[in-house]
């Protein structure tokens, strides 16, 4: 199980640091990369929501799941990068309009 959790903690770092890196994109007027680091972070999410997945299936099908600190972690890491992507996604939005005017 702790694997699965330092890979939920890893993904979700990773997705945090594509999407802080698509803001300063796009604060660079380059949105197009912005873009692309958004779906970055999105696919480092999704990966990080089949292990989460994962371990929901384990807990469904009976296998007992210890709560430790640790998962907890993970799942606020998880889903601080899932919000913070969201975020991100308005701020380029934002750039991307006034770049346009």
């Amino acid at each position: 199980m702790e694997k699965i959790i330092f890979q939920l903690i890893t993904l979700s770092g990773e997705a945090k640091s594509y999407s802080l890196e698509a803001i300063q994109l796009a604060k660079k007027a380059d949105i197009i990369g912005a873009k692309e680091r958004i779906e970055l972070a999105e696919d480092k999410i999704n990966s990080a929501h089949r292990f989460q997945t994962e371990l929901i299936q384990k807990e469904a099908g009976g296998e007992d799941m210890k709560m430790s600190l640790l998962l907890v972690h993970a799942q606020d890491h998880l889903m601080n990068s899932i919000m913070l992507k969201e975020i991100c996604i308005e701020f380029i939005d934002l750039y991307e309009s006034i770049n346009d005017c």
